[in-house]
């Protein structure tokens, strides 16, 4: 026969008949054979139970439970906090990083899957399920990568439309994936400047409304190896956003200035206006006759307010970002050579954000399809891809 567990409330009962039966003046060996107890179990239910009656039993067990409830709850509250503490080392903002997170604690705390997905609000289905990338996946995150070296200035949305021109159906989210996930970082932003006032030259108050409406330009200085200064005169369609001529040479003076505009004038037409800073190459009274005389109008900005010319002061910041901050040029003809290769990539396969990531003008210097890189049903791997035509050094 299998040994009968009592209950404490029988427990309780039989310990007070035992109590009645000494009382009527039997021994306690005999009221112990009676409840049916050996003498060892007598003592010990007596050590355990002695003295309570049944209220106080029900409510003793009722309290015993509750500890329990309250231990298992402390103990929950523990180790959740041990692995959220263990998960705080970075943020889970992804199902692949919680499912990276989730085996990291699982390893560390040894906890079970439930656990420690309960903890860290990632479902279980999740948690197993494996990922499936696509076929695509290796070729677009080699170009992505090929394209961020070779444009280093470059941010996730301009990379996406050089990738879109190549042939690939992808949008802004996937790439920016990907480029985060590949550690590429984004090019950081200028600081804004506040505008103080303006003048009738500024671009505010003076804005393009149609192409050769406003030109603008600047002038740009650098250095080449040997530590000598070179200038270069940057020109800028400002409704078009194109660069219509960097003109570089080691001196650039008034004279300069009227060939180049004279050079431009005959090939593109006379603009309506012309603006600039107030530079001594700007302000020359023989520029200014020169292009009162042709038909034009010159717009110069407020002295100490470079923000009034913004369109080609933008300009100069990407091309020192972009190229300048990043070449060394050992010769002036090397630097002419490279940054006129620049200029025509600049209008021909650059996006512009503001022109929804198009480039200026892509047909006006060469035909599209030799653009960098070529549009083909099935992208191939960098390595394959053609680069845009740069003329020889030699």
């Amino acid at each position: 026969m299998p040994r009968k567990r009592y209950k404490p409330e029988e427990i309780v009962t039989k310990l007070r008949q035992v109590d009645v039966l000494t009382s009527q003046g039997q021994n306690v060996a005999e009221a112990i054979r009676q409840i049916g107890v050996t003498e060892v179990t007598y003592y010990r239910w007596r050590q355990e139970f002695g003295g309570l009656k049944g209220d106080q039993v029900r409510r003793l067990k009722e309290l015993e439970q509750e500890n329990a409830r309250l231990r298992r709850a402390v103990s929950d509250l523990t180790l959740d906090k041990l692995i959220l503490t263990e998960a705080a080392k970075g943020k889970l903002l992804s199902p692949s990083r919680r499912r990276a997170c989730i085996d990291h604690v699982r390893s560390v705390l040894a906890v079970s899957e439930r656990r420690a997905c309960r903890a860290l609000g990632q479902h279980r289905s999740t948690q197993r399920k494996l990922p499936r990338g696509r076929d695509d996946e290796q070729r677009l995150t080699a170009d992505i990568v090929e394209l961020a070296r070779q444009y280093g200035r470059y941010g996730y949305r301009k990379i996406a439309a050089l990738l879109r021109q190549a042939g690939w159906l992808v949008n802004d989210k996937r790439v920016e994936r990907i480029w985060r996930r590949e550690g590429l970082k984004v090019p950081a932003r200028q600081p804004k400047r506040g505008r103080l006032w303006l003048n009738d030259g500024s671009c505010i108050r003076l804005r393009a409304e149609h192409r050769n409406h406003v030109w603008s330009y600047d002038f740009v200085e650098d250095r080449t190896h040997d530590g000598r200064k070179y200038r270069m005169l940057n020109m800028v369609d400002e409704y078009t956003h194109e660069c219509l001529s960097i003109r570089i040479a080691r001196r650039l003076k008034a004279v300069d200035v009227i060939d180049v505009l004279s050079d431009l004038f005959v090939l593109r037409g006379v603009p309506g206006y012309i603006r600039s800073d107030n530079g001594p190459e700007f302000i020359a009274k023989a520029v200014r006759d020169w292009i009162a005389a042709v038909g034009a109008r010159t717009a110069y900005i407020t002295p100490g307010s470079p923000w009034e010319n913004g369109y080609v002061e933008s300009f100069n910041a990407r091309l020192r970002d972009e190229l300048l901050n990043g070449e060394v040029f050992y010769s002036l003809r090397e630097a002419k050579i490279v940054i006129e290769a620049w200029r025509r990539h600049y209008n021909m396969v650059r996006p512009h954000a503001s022109l929804r990531y198009r480039a200026p003008a892509p047909e006006v210097l060469v035909p599209a399809t030799s653009a960098w890189p070529a549009a083909q049903p099935r992208p191939a791997p960098p390595a394959t891809l053609p680069l845009p035509d740069t003329p020889s050094l030699n």
